[in-house]
């Protein structure tokens, strides 16, 4: 509540400022005669608010290889759309602590959506030539994308948890923080796991108080506990509809991996990966890695 002298502070509310901010834009739509405005002395405000002259700046191919620019700007448009799904699949997870369920379902949905996205971001990536790949490659020496911190923010979130990947950040403060908090809190899935036992669901103690730090393992407890929730598919078991929107994610995750496994094979083949792995061999172990295992290996039982 507003005491006095910060209302006096403060005078208006965020409605008032919202409601002027209206009479602002009818203002300037009578003033155009409903045309849009032409006149700007200095940047439009559409690339002040995106930042959109910056974003155009960091596209800086070291090649003549017009492949290269699809390249860099695929790469860039992947790493966005990490920070996107990160901010929902946390916002779910926290919504799954508070107990919130619908909530959780929204952001799990939205971030479906992002997820489907980004796996169409492979189409600027999936059919680049080995040929073409090859004039470039050199270009960008030990770069790889084994070294992405978004992507290791979205593996630590989805629980796939191990601190020596934090090792490659070392040298960069705040990103090294950000992955520590990270793989310190429950990930997803042990939120969704924590909310079945608050629920009455017979999950083993392991799974729900456990060191975060460490990779999820699977335990036949907790796909018991998935089985009993499936028992029940009815639209209005809100646990139901939750074991299938993570199984949404889970299927989206897969799919990301192997369309990045397709398109390092048709690029390179079998050569060993810029980053020090063995290149497709590194890759085709990850696609096997199932995300939320039990929900796949209740799948066999029932």
């Amino acid at each position: 509540m507003l005491t006095t002298t910060s209302a006096q502070q403060c005078p208006y509310t965020p409605a008032d400022v919202g409601a002027t901010d209206e009479r602002d834009r009818a203002r300037r739509a009578r003033d155009n005669a409903g045309q849009p405005t032409l006149a700007f002395d200095r940047n439009t405000p559409y690339v002040d608010y995106a930042g959109i002259d910056t974003l155009l700046r960091l596209q800086n191919p070291r090649t003549g290889e017009p492949a290269e620019t699809a390249f860099i700007i695929g790469t860039q448009v992947m790493e966005l759309l990490f920070v996107l799904i990160q901010e929902r699949w946390e916002i779910a997870r926290d919504a799954l602590e508070d107990d919130d369920v619908p909530g959780a379902l929204a952001w799990l949905r939205r971030a479906a959506a992002a997820q489907d996205v980004l796996n169409d971001s492979w189409k600027l990536l999936g059919d680049m030539g080995p040929t073409e790949f090859n004039r470039f490659r050199d270009s960008f020496g030990e770069a790889s994308g084994f070294q992405s911190f978004g992507y290791r923010k979205l593996e630590f979130v989805l629980g796939n948890k191990s601190a020596p990947m934090i090792r490659p950040h070392k040298g960069m403060a705040g990103v090294a923080d950000d992955l520590r908090a990270l793989l310190e809190r429950p990930s997803l899935y042990d939120a969704a796991l924590r909310l079945l036992h608050r629920r009455g669901l017979p999950l083993p103690g392991a799974a729900v108080d456990r060191d975060w730090t460490l990779e999820y393992t699977p335990d036949p407890g907790v796909e018991a506990a998935w089985g009993l929730v499936y028992a029940d598919d009815r639209p209005g078991n809100d646990l139901y509809l939750l074991a299938e929107a993570l199984m949404d994610v889970a299927e989206r995750v897969t799919r990301w991996r192997h369309l990045h496994l397709m398109a390092v094979k048709r690029a390179m083949g079998g050569k060993p990966g810029s980053g020090g792995s063995n290149g497709l061999t590194w890759l085709a172990r990850n696609v096997e890695k199932d995300v939320f295992p039990e929900l796949w290996s209740l799948r066999s039982a029932l």
